[in-house]
């Protein structure tokens, strides 16, 4: 008999109509019973014969019940198990194995070392950027802004090349700022650079195609390449960038970071660029570009783009990461109109557009002068901490000890050691004295250079010259 408890604070018809799934489930009332008219079973209750209605029709739309005219209400005929918890768990099904992305998410939690180096003293992490006060005030100012001019069309279903406004300013920085000139319909905005390699390997590439990539260079491309199954071929990296001789003959991409090369720090030559744009053109094959803090150069402006010298092979990737800051999660794509097209339709199906706010947010970040005046200050920011780790390496004594390069651009150099280098020993060693430094061998697929790939964008004046005497006296 079904019993209502007036101490309960749900509704009556919610307390009864748990009982009589109940009973269903568990067999206590079986397949085919007749049940009680309601009003009957109203009085019975001691309840509205309107609520057990409510009971009644709320058991038929959910299946467990069947009604006639002339033969009432008949529990249905369906199979009923009575299952332990424990049961239930152990039966559940049981994820694949996938090697490959576990392989690739903990090389990637290795590259980035952010649980060994949360706690240390000083961080020479290469992933982030300097953040400060103006600019989460700035941040915040436009935000809200963004959020009292939206109009309702903004929260519909987006555009798959991301938002327009916000693509125009970025049409508009690339043409002042990068020489880059091209339609608002060859931008595509992602959530970051491995959302946008992703893409690529999705939109552009066959499974089994081969792809070649820097070594040493950016461990999520060739992760994100290898988990959708392409065949990466490692190309040996030295002083001028690239070796393009190397590159595999059978590439159907290229992925290249020619203006400050990911580890290495190294500017590709000229000589390479063009050898490199050649061997495209001849061979057919896409380069990918991945520009991501070519704007900090400390000798003269930023160089010219592969893109802007061959834009019908060149995909050129751009990350906010960078320049402002990664939990923005805003990149975007550049390329022929053809290639950003494809790419957009497996956005569409995939992604379908990005969160409209952080969009908003970012396009009156720019328009409003906040964008520019930020790399302005940070720009100066970091031309004091180069200047205060390329003098305090050098007169520590530990230029002498490594070869130092990539000291012309971006937010990293590299301290590259000799081949006996015991870099793992050193590495646990200096999170010991409470200094973060990055393994360049966490960068490599097959080569086995060895060193430091130490960035300085965090890390104030004084500290970096703090941490790397301590380094330099670590090691004698």
């Amino acid at each position: 008999m079904l019993k209502v408890n007036r101490n309960d604070d749900r509704p009556l018809w919610l307390q009864l109509l748990d009982q009589a799934i109940h009973n269903i489930t568990t067999g206590k009332w079986p397949p085919g019973e007749l049940l009680l008219p309601s009003r009957e079973l109203a009085l019975l209750v001691g309840v509205s014969r309107s609520t057990i209605q409510i009971v009644y029709e709320e058991l038929f739309s959910r299946g467990y019940t069947l009604t006639s005219r002339r033969g009432g209400t008949r529990v249905s005929e369906w199979s009923y198990m009575t299952y332990s918890s424990e049961d239930v768990t152990s039966q559940g099904p049981v994820p694949p194995e996938l090697p490959l992305l576990n392989t690739a998410v903990n090389h990637l939690h290795n590259w980035f070392r952010s649980k060994e180096n949360r706690k240390v003293e000083i961080d020479f992490s290469p992933h982030e950027p300097y953040l400060d006060e103006q600019f989460q005030k700035n941040w915040r100012q436009s935000f809200l802004q963004a959020s009292n001019e939206t109009d309702l069309t903004s929260w519909t279903y987006g555009n798959a090349y991301g938002f327009v406004p916000l693509r125009e300013q970025i049409q508009r920085y690339l043409s002042l700022e990068r020489g880059i000139h091209v339609h608002i319909d060859q931008i595509l905005l992602t959530s970051g650079a491995q959302h946008s390699i992703d893409l690529i390997a999705q939109a552009l590439l066959n499974e089994g195609d081969t792809v070649s990539v820097e070594d040493p260079g950016f461990p999520a491309a060739w992760m994100a390449m290898k988990y959708r199954r392409m065949n990466v071929a490692p190309v040996p990296v030295d002083e001028y960038g690239i070796q393009v001789d190397h590159i595999h003959p059978q590439s159907k991409l290229a992925f290249v970071t020619p203006s400050h090369q990911c580890a290495i720090g190294v500017i590709m030559s000229e000589p390479r660029r063009q050898q490199l744009l050649h061997m495209a053109v001849q061979n057919r094959f896409w380069i990918v570009e991945d520009d991501y803090d070519s704007e900090f150069r400390y000798r003269g402006d930023p160089l010219p783009t592969l893109f802007s010298q061959q834009p019908q092979n060149t995909l050129y990737m751009m990350s906010f990461s960078k320049m402002v800051a990664p939990g923005i999660r805003i990149s975007a794509i550049v390329g022929s109109k053809e290639a950003i097209d494809q790419l957009a339709r497996v956005h569409e199906l995939t992604y379908r557009h990005l969160p409209i706010m952080e969009q908003l947010t970012l396009a009156h970040f720019i328009e409003h002068g906040h964008f520019m005046r930020h790399m302005r200050r940070v720009r100066n920011v970091y031309r004091r901490r180069h200047e205060a780790m390329t003098k305090a390496i050098v007169a520590s004594g530990l230029g002498e000890r490594f070869k130092l390069s990539g000291v012309e651009t971006g937010l990293h150099m590299l301290l590259e050691g000799e081949d006996s280098f015991d870099e793992e020993t050193v590495t646990y060693q200096a999170l010991k004295i409470g200094i973060g430094v990055y393994p360049l061998s966490t960068y490599c697929l097959e080569s086995d250079r060895k060193g430091w790939v130490l960035g300085f964008a965090k890390v104030d004046e004084a500290a970096i010259e703090r941490g790397i005497y301590r380094l330099a006296e670590m090691l004698s």
